[in-house]
């Protein structure tokens, strides 16, 4: 019997179903974009670990970092006992992330605990309950992210109640909204807030509008820095505070180190997890000093965070950024991926949508033009057939219809180029 179909019937009987997989590979080891399976299989990936890898698999400066790291001492908790990288990490997120104002930043395990951490500051600091949000949102599997989040299967059905006053507004997918007018949308969206704020929740009592600057789960849509601004001046009339979601979005994958920076997005508390430490449990919520200050002693924090491991890690890859080329090669590796998605468009019709920031890539695909019905079966059977092929792939969207791109920004081009022509060659066998 093959490992992988040894160890697929221990999971079955060790884990809860309810704890998913997109494929069948059991990983043993990788190295850049390139995976090998515990049977010895070579796996192309096209994943990334859900956006955590943009340096990919296994830099030769990171683990040497967590190598070093481990033989100094494994967690010591910062509450208890200070260290360095810690310190070293929070002054460097200060100076990396947009925006010339005076902030402070802490650190927690995850991007949910970003997103709770972020919502904890601006509801101290307002001395507001209330948070605006946006539908085809995802902002965790936690209380209070599942309460942001906005797709209801599988991540909030029967997981309820939720926490109290969220509201819920559309945001400017153009594609589905306007007929892909991005103005259009913008200004449809910006009126249904002024409306909310007339209809549906007093403004003086909103905390914060917690967004992605490009959806993840919702299936890589994203607005422009018109609408950023406009948001901006819009919510700063009734003291709303502005968070910003980049756990996805952040350290290259839109071929700057944030999103919020080709967008022109002023926020009040930015919140990361994901890449910043290349596969290592860390998040970090990054704000205004006065804002991240407002807090009392003891209030922000947890027995993990900012672990010494996971912060060695951050250090080691943010010195690939600023240091290496990996946002030259985020830049080249989203054009050679949106290149490819537009001839794919022009010969495949079900393909409604291409769209892209950076490497941050995505094709929808739906089974009319003009109702824009989702081709939800479609993307599964194609996942299948990259899957059959070896190449790891995930898929997005309220619908589940859209299918996104997350590999290394560095993947070799071989590599790439074959991972393309799997999917072509998948798109050819869904027929008409």
């Amino acid at each position: 019997m093959l490992r992988s179909e040894e160890l697929k019937k221990l999971r079955d009987l060790a884990i809860p179903q309810a704890v998913f997989q997109v494929s069948p590979c059991i990983i043993d080891h990788a190295k850049g974009a390139t995976m090998v399976d515990v049977d010895g299989n070579e796996w192309i990936d096209f994943a990334g670990g859900i956006g955590v890898l943009n340096a990919g698999h296994c830099p030769e400066t990171v683990v040497a970092a967590v190598k070093a790291q481990a033989d100094k001492f494994l967690h010591a908790c910062f509450h208890v006992s200070m260290y360095e990288s810690y310190i070293r990490l929070a002054d460097k997120m200060n100076r990396i992330t947009p925006g010339t104002f005076a902030k402070k930043t802490f650190f927690a395990n995850s991007g949910a605990e970003a997103v709770e951490n972020g919502v904890k500051v601006a509801k101290k600091y307002t001395g507001r309950t209330a948070l605006l949000c946006f539908q085809d949102a995802f902002h965790g599997r936690t209380l209070m992210g599942m309460s942001l989040t906005s797709k209801v299967m599988p991540y909030k059905s029967g997981y309820g109640p939720f926490a109290p006053e969220v509201y819920r507004v559309p945001f400017p997918y153009a594609y589905r909204m306007s007929g892909g007018d991005q103005k259009k949308a913008n200004r449809m969206v910006l009126d249904e807030i002024k409306t909310a704020f007339k209809t549906l929740v007093d403004p003086q009592t909103i905390a914060a509008i917690v967004f992605e600057p490009v959806l993840g789960e919702g299936g890589f849509v994203t607005a422009d820095a018109d609408f950023f601004k406009a948001l901006r001046e819009l919510t700063q009339q009734h003291g709303i505070l502005t968070v910003c979601d980049e756990i996805q979005s952040g350290f290259g994958r839109t071929g700057t180190l944030f999103a919020s920076e080709q967008l022109g997005i002023d926020y009040d508390i930015i919140l990361t997890a994901k890449s910043l430490a290349s596969g290592m449990p860390l998040s970090g919520i990054t704000g205004r000093a006065e804002i991240m200050d407002a807090s009392q002693v003891g209030g922000l924090g947890g027995t993990y965070g900012g672990n010494p491991l996971a912060c060695a890690a951050a250090l080691a890859t943010i010195d690939l950024f600023e240091n290496g080329n990996l946002l030259q090669q985020a830049v080249e590796t989203g054009r050679i991926v949106t290149e490819r998605f537009k001839a794919f468009q022009k010969t495949y019709p079900v393909i409604g949508d291409v769209r892209s920031l950076g490497a941050m890539a995505a094709m929808e695909l739906v089974l009319d033009h003009t109702t824009l019905e989702p081709a939800t079966d479609k993307v599964k059977q194609l996942m299948a057939y990259c899957s059959s092929k070896r190449l790891s792939l995930i898929s997005a969207g309220t619908y589940g219809n859209v299918i996104r791109i997350l590999s290394p920004l560095g993947i070799e081009r071989d590599k790439l180029e074959a991972g393309l022509a799997i999917m072509e060659a998948g798109l050819k066998s869904l027929g008409s």
